[in-house]
């Protein structure tokens, strides 16, 4: 199994739908999952941080699990069929099937780990085009040094 960060919710254009982008964390290989507007909401509040003022129900789950003293958690995205990625929560060895959405927005909160197995990486994992670092660094440059000065207003 290999392990998986969040990148983070995107909206992929022109459709309007959000996208999760789960990233293998010792390699460069991304799984992009379609979910819907209020897990994207849900994983987006979680990564900033954002605490709502009454529990939502990611975070009553993770406040039951923690309350129970369930501390064995595991999060899996195991396959991907026919376009619908499938998930299981594995709670002191009971293996529970959710949508990768709603486990996902679960381990933000409860610092679950998430896994997939490798042959999923290989099957649908895409590479993302990143700049060099030392072109991103170029461009830091730039900005650190440049003025309104430097533009010409003719």
């Amino acid at each position: 199994m290999r392990e998986l960060d969040v990148l983070g919710v995107r909206v992929e254009m022109p459709s309007n739908v959000p996208m999760l982008l789960l990233k293998e964390s010792d390699g460069q290989r991304v799984l992009p999952i379609w979910i819907g507007a209020a897990e994207a909401s849900a994983i987006a509040n979680a990564l900033e941080g954002l605490v709502p003022p009454r529990p939502l129900t990611h975070d009553l789950l993770a406040e039951v699990l923690s309350e129970l003293g369930h501390t064995q958690l595991e999060g899996r995205i195991t396959d991907m069929s026919e376009g619908v990625f499938t998930a299981e929560l594995v709670v002191d060895g009971h293996v529970i099937s959710c949508r990768p959405s709603d486990l996902v927005a679960l381990a933000l909160r409860a610092g679950i780990v998430l896994t997939c197995p490798e042959e999923l990486l290989d099957q649908v994992g895409i590479v993302l085009d990143q700049p060099a670092d030392d072109e991103v660094e170029r461009f830091r440059e730039f900005l650190d040094n440049i003025s309104a000065d430097d533009f010409d207003e003719s």
